[in-house]
């Protein structure tokens, strides 16, 4: 059984490298594009069951890659997928945060396991939501045979992939979910991973 998990396309304040959470902000034309490249590299892959984000930045990254696949398939849409919860930090320009609180404080707010930004989520509390639901639905499914897409956020799927390959959260920082590069597990029938692809233009995967 596949697994594939797939960030969205670039968001408006990606483009504008500002903190998002869970302001919903549209896709650009290159947010776009990047769903349909996502699309065209699995497009290989048989899809049973997609889940997504109730935000509309993952949610039209994922009618896009279905449309491209030509395929119409079960979508089941829940906040658990929501990206991580930015507080007070949501809105603002990453450089700018920086300078007011400096590069290593905003940096373990972005990047650490346990670290939360004033208001908002660490990745450990993301993943108290995102897993559960992982091992609750989408690893049910799988378990029954499916092959599963899963389109949501840079953070809520750090904290899936952190579960899925055992990383520690001394290695959790380090570990990058890039905008529309589609992830590929194999699963075993006990929900292990068997293998993993990272599909990309030049080569379908590196």
């Amino acid at each position: 059984m596949h697994l594939i998990l797939v960030r969205h396309g670039e968001s408006l304040w990606n483009r504008e490298n500002r903190f998002t959470g869970w302001v919903d902000v549209p896709l650009t034309e290159k947010g776009r594009e990047e769903a349909k490249r996502a699309g065209k590299l699995i497009k290989g892959y048989r899809i049973d069951v997609a889940y997504t984000s109730v935000l509309s930045r993952a949610t039209e990254t994922l009618d896009i890659i279905l449309e491209e696949m030509g395929v119409k398939v079960p979508i089941i849409r829940d906040q658990a997928l929501n990206e991580r919860h930015y507080g007070n930090l949501q809105g603002l320009n990453k450089e700018e945060t920086a300078r007011i609180y400096g590069e290593e404080q905003v940096k373990a707010w972005r990047r650490s396991y346990s670290i939360r930004p004033p208001g908002g989520e660490s990745l450990e509390d993301t993943q108290k939501r995102t897993v559960p639901f992982f091992k609750n639905c989408i690893l049910m499914d799988v378990k029954l045979g499916k092959n599963v897409l899963v389109v949501a956020h840079g953070n809520s799927l750090r904290s899936i992939v952190m579960y899925i390959e055992n990383i520690s959260p001394e290695k959790i920082p380090f570990v990058e979910i890039p905008t529309g590069v589609p992830i590929v597990y194999l699963m075993s029938k006990e929900n292990k991973m068997i293998d993993k692809k990272v599909l990309n233009e030049s080569n379908g995967q590196n």
